[in-house]
């Protein structure tokens, strides 16, 4: 059970290390994170703008060929005109000039929609250019930063991590599962020692008897209160030492 216990307290050391350097790099890795996510929903933003410009501007060349085949249709049927040799074939083309003059003035008017769809959003896309060019900018001195302090400790949180891979393969499966539980519900730290009577994860006092039980280590302990695992002081010292 020491063994148990010593492996518990040297992995949560380990961790607390880590954590450090977790701390010195502040908020720079969710500002990095937070700034590439702005620039990737503008800029997937303007692809879909850019997209729909160029869809609206095929379909519109579209109706700008199906304007002239009607326009050809109808010089066609204006030109037979002349030449028709009664009411009934008068009325199929003067009918047929009509329809294409509905289907031109159609096209007409949904290419006018189309091109001041096309304006707006490019306008948008423009108005959003100077906001992603600032990002970047700042994306880039931010991430130069981070790269800057991950550099200065990148040999020690390399060795901090190969001793975490054998630190943690002498944990048991259970014991490191619920370790990882409770670190993660109590911001990192998942096992304590008694100070003064008290946990020192959360500062409730233990019970005399309940402190007893912990130092002749029958078993794990996790404080009543707060949950952490409890390990005797002198456990503490031998593994800091």
């Amino acid at each position: 059970m020491r063994d148990r216990l010593k492996a518990l307290y040297e992995l949560q050391l380990i961790d607390d290390q880590l954590d450090e350097l977790e701390a010195l790099r502040g908020d720079l890795p969710n500002n990095v994170k937070e700034l590439q996510l702005k620039l990737s929903q503008l800029e997937s933003s303007v692809d879909a703008k850019q997209a729909e410009i160029d869809e609206s501007a095929a379909k519109r060349a579209l109706n700008e060929a199906d304007m002239e085949k009607f326009l050809e249709n109808q010089k066609k049927y204006k030109a037979q005109l002349y030449s028709v040799k009664n009411n009934k074939e008068y009325d199929a083309l003067t009918k047929s000039i009509d329809q294409a003059d509905e289907e031109i003035k159609k096209r007409e008017m949904e290419n006018a929609a189309l091109l001041e769809r096309e304006l707006a959003m490019k306008a948008d896309i423009e108005s959003v250019a100077p906001q992603c060019d600032e990002i970047k900018e700042e994306l880039k001195a931010k991430e130069a930063d981070l790269k800057t302090i991950i550099k200065s400790s990148e040999r020690e949180e390399l060795k901090i991590r190969e001793d975490r891979v054998r630190v943690e393969a002498k944990v048991k499966k259970a014991d490191l599962s619920k370790y990882l539980h409770i670190r993660k519900a109590k911001g990192g730290k998942a096992v304590v020692t008694i100070d003064r009577k008290a946990c020192t994860g959360c500062h409730y006092v233990i019970p005399p008897q309940r402190q007893l039980e912990i130092r002749r280590m029958d078993k794990l302990f996790t404080c009543e209160s707060c949950g952490r695992f409890i390990v005797p002081t002198d456990v503490a010292d031998e593994v800091k030492q």
